[in-house]
């Protein structure tokens, strides 16, 4: 897996270990926050790249449509 650019399917991988981290043991103030700014960038990836799809998706309905 890619860390500075994973796909879609590695971030939200991702992102489901460290909820589960989180839930499962204590962590530091120090780790959580970096935890969270991991999130907030897996979670910015998944964003970007649903809304990429969506786009494309809607461009090839509106081709076949025309």
């Amino acid at each position: 897996m890619d860390k500075k650019n994973p796909s879609y399917t590695d971030a939200f991988n991702e992102l489901q270990e460290i909820v589960r981290e989180m839930e499962n043991s204590n962590i530091t103030v120090d780790i959580l926050s970096e935890k969270i700014k991991r999130c907030n960038y897996l979670i910015g990836i998944c964003k970007d790249k649903l809304t990429k799809t969506e786009a494309e998706i809607a461009k090839i309905v509106d081709e076949e449509n025309a």
